[in-house]
């Protein structure tokens, strides 16, 4: 069929037509709405099928179809290098139109212009072949300043609209900042949040404004919230870990957002339940801390992208104030901390002068970091009724600091017994823990009280607790747990009003792996672990210990106490002590009396005669029942192995001896 040619309009209709544009495009504030009615008159003065107008896109490389007479939403007309940007700054007729399938057969786009500027094309097409002819072009192109005319109108109410609206939102910001700042002072936020909606609604209104931080396991908690709407909201699960990579979020609608939460499940039926459509979060960061603030509407899309400043702005006021507030609970809690230490220093300092007048274990001596921190923290235990274990090398100095915490309880006008579980073989182990009844063995004449009895009210410290045997830590892990027992041959329950403080140069943890300790009773007795280090890692307490020796030895020995020469002393720190305090007190028993009143030199220590035959002195075992073993067998060396003189030299009872003599196949000399 062939298409009916369009009757060329006159100067006259031409004109009218023109006319009749000028009060349609006066009253549009959007393009889009008049633009059919725009093609209308058009046609008047420029025949066509369809009229298109495309607009640059911000960045200037392609066009969008902004307004057309024909179906469809806009959509991207040209892209890439395939968009000819260039091409379209001057008037053209093309004879062949893209898209076929719409039947039009011929066209023509004229430029259209913004202070000398290209924002986009205005084009018309013909469903007839050659339809357009220059005088067409031109015609065209008057068109195309009226549509310039209209764009521009609309570019300027716009930027009217955002400047009012701008201006409307910095005023209230200006007008609000200094009662934010005012709030920030406050030492918890919570406490006036309600206030700081109140505030930040005058600039992005909001009908609940919500505080949340991401926990360790990265889930969303609420700290604070304006209204008391869903008080059991407190916490959401993501099914992502993972944070936004942007620093806002916006929901348009909770009825149709995809929400990544695990839990609560059912979160968005009870927001939507309680009324809310919208939602924008901005993040932020208070000290270190990452920080959201959720501003919640009862409106679909009650919020876009040009509120984001302003929502970052009032965020940034929340974490300042909150920020604020870590601040000065940090500083209080450094402020008590540095008190308490304080306290505890001087409590220290305090224990460590009462016992000053004391001798042997009764003294505390000792200036290094690792030194002091034991005591700090048996000063610390001390306080309460807490089982203690205290572990390290034999000779450390467990039963000092056992003596120094009971000292430091309040327990300190009871007892303080101290039982030694290697000392004794088993049976009589149990005797001396538990007491007897009458009858209760061959020779029991008469009823015994046992150490816990006599440790009433007071303190049972049980040395070497790892040698205790299975049959007594049975019977003792019921003490512990009961606080009650029987003595042997008996039946009356008896009440233990003991504190218990037990010591180990064991490693009780492989003891109970090898099966040879109770893992309940190590747990009972591991309450509070406090190990004393080795006197080769304290270095700094061999001279105050060896001043303090001295004048105790000097006291025994009738005499002034003797003194150190420069080898000495360079002596004592340079040996390597495998047998800790106690060996450095026989060291200097020893040479004080080889000096006969004079000075000790190193000689007299005669520290290298105590290195085991093709071992060094210094050899950094840590090993306990290696260093153990090597101290028993070069002091036996040393007494031509005549027990009583070993075991005198290393502090230790005959049975003591004779039990780790058994234990590390030292029974006798090697052939």
């Amino acid at each position: 069929m062939t298409p009916i040619a369009e009757p060329i309009p006159n100067d006259v209709e031409q004109l009218d037509a023109f006319h009749d544009l000028l009060p349609t495009l006066a009253r549009a504030l959007d393009v889009r709405d008049i633009f059919q009615h725009l093609s209308t008159v058009a046609a008047r003065i420029v025949p066509h099928d369809e009229a298109n107008l495309a607009l640059v896109t911000d960045d200037a490389s392609q066009f969008r179809l902004y307004a057309s007479t024909r179906d469809g939403a806009p959509s991207m007309v040209c892209r890439g290098q395939d968009c000819p940007i260039g091409d379209a700054d001057e008037p053209r007729i093309f004879e062949t139109v893209p898209g076929p399938e719409r039947g039009l057969r011929s066209g023509l786009s004229v430029p259209v212009r913004i202070d000398d500027r290209l924002v986009g094309v205005f084009a018309l097409f013909s469903r007839q072949a050659r339809a357009y002819s220059t005088r067409d072009l031109t015609l065209a192109e008057r068109l195309a300043g009226y549509v310039e005319v209209a764009l521009a109108h609309q570019r300027l109410a716009e930027s009217a609209r955002e400047a009012a609206v701008e201006r409307e939102r910095s005023a209230n910001i200006e007008n609000s900042v200094e009662l934010l700042r005012a709030i920030s002072n406050v030492l918890d936020i919570r406490t006036v949040f309600p206030q700081v909606s109140e505030i930040a609604n005058k600039m992005l209104p909001h009908d609940r404004l919500t505080m949340m931080f991401h926990d360790q396991q990265g889930n969303i908690v609420f700290e604070a919230a304006s209204t008391d709407e869903l008080p059991d909201l407190t916490r959401i699960v993501k099914t992502a870990k993972h944070g936004p990579d942007v620093d806002f979020h916006i929901i348009d609608d909770f009825r149709t957002a995809t929400l990544p939460i695990a839990e609560p499940a059912d979160l968005r039926e009870r927001l939507v339940a309680a009324g809310y459509r919208s939602f924008l979060i901005v993040l932020t960061r208070a000290r270190d801390q990452a920080m959201g603030l959720g501003f919640w509407s009862k409106r679909p899309k009650a919020f876009d992208r040009s509120d984001v400043a302003v929502a970052r702005r009032i965020a940034d006021h929340v974490a300042l104030a909150v920020s604020h507030e870590q601040l000065a609970a940090a500083a209080q809690q450094v402020a008590e901390a540095q008190t308490r230490a304080e306290h505890l220093e001087s409590r220290v300092q305090t224990l460590v002068e009462e016992l000053e007048s004391r001798t042997g274990h009764g003294r505390v001596v000792g200036q290094s970091v690792e030194w002091l921190d034991v005591l700090k923290k048996a000063t610390q235990v001390a306080e309460t009724e807490t089982t203690v274990l205290l572990t390290g090398e034999s000779g450390t100095g467990k039963e000092v600091v056992a003596r120094f915490l009971h000292r430091a309880s309040a327990r300190k006008g009871g007892p303080f017994i101290a039982l030694n579980c290697a000392a004794l073989p088993e049976t009589l182990l149990e005797s001396e823990l538990f007491g007897y009844e009458r009858g209760a063995f061959t020779g029991a004449q008469q009823a015994k009280p046992g150490q816990i009895e006599l440790a009433a009210g007071g303190v049972l410290f049980l040395d070497e607790v790892g040698e205790m045997s299975p049959s007594a830590q049975a019977k003792f892990l019921r003490v512990l747990q009961e606080r009650e027992f029987q003595r042997l041959g008996g039946t009356r329950l008896l009440k233990a009003n003991v504190r218990v403080v037990a010591a180990s140069n064991k490693d009780l943890r492989k003891a109970v792996e090898r099966g040879d300790f109770r893992e309940d009773l190590y747990y009972r007795l591991q309450v509070f672990d406090i190990r004393i280090a080795p006197l080769r890692e304290r270095k700094t307490d061999i001279l105050p210990l060896s001043e303090s020796f001295l004048q105790e030895i000097g006291k025994s020995f009738g005499r002034p106490p003797a003194g150190l020469t420069h080898d000495a002393r360079e002596a004592l720190l340079m040996y390597d002590w495998p047998g800790n305090v106690r060996e450095l007190r026989n060291a200097l028993e020893r040479a004080a009396i080889l000096c006969e009143g004079g000075l000790i030199s190193a000689q007299h220590l005669s520290l290298q005669a105590m290195g085991l035959p093709g071992r060094p002195v210094h050899a950094p075992t840590t090993d306990l029942n290696t260093v153990e073993r090597d101290t028993i067998a070069q002091v036996l060396h040393d007494t031509h192995w005549n027990k009583s003189k070993a075991a005198k030299r290393l502090g230790l009872s005959r049975t003591q001896l004779y039990v780790r003599l058994r234990k590390y196949d030292l029974e006798r000399p090697p052939a």
